[in-house]
């Protein structure tokens, strides 16, 4: 297993970034055929495969908003008000994602890209752990 942790700055603002020319680049210096695992090792955040642009990622965000708005019901209270809702994030949007990677590409659908999906504005300073698992041969 070949690894490389990317260190990535979110911002102080709700964000989704993308993430996929970084993992492309990584699994393309083997040109093998295995699988990509990309881990986000944090309590408040995700990752994500959907589309990106034409304003899906601005629509996560606002569903996100809606399902766990930031207010003072979360009992989970340290950090900027709300910042509990952060913490129950990865059970929606899951710290985690594996793709199929053949020839040193990886399989993703047309319009599928790989985003960081990162709510908590306390902490801008973000890793992201990519592991490329080769298939036996």
């Amino acid at each position: 297993m070949r690894t490389k942790l990317l260190d990535l700055r979110t911002g102080g603002a709700e964000s989704i970034t993308d993430i996929t020319g970084m993992c492309r680049e990584f699994v393309s210096e083997d040109g093998g055929d295995g699988l990509l695992n990309v881990f986000v090792p944090h309590a408040t955040a995700g990752v994500a495969i959907m589309e990106l642009g034409a304003g899906s990622d601005r629509d996560l965000l606002a569903l996100l908003g809606d399902l766990v708005p930031k207010d003072d019901r979360w009992r989970h209270r340290h950090g900027s008000p709300g910042h509990g809702r952060d913490h129950v994030l990865p059970a929606l949007v899951p710290p985690y994602a594996t793709v199929p990677v053949v020839g040193g590409r990886m399989e993703l659908g047309t319009w599928q890209s790989i985003a960081l999906v990162d709510t908590n504005i306390d902490n801008p300073t973000r890793h992201v752990r990519l592991s490329f698992l080769t298939g036996a041969g």
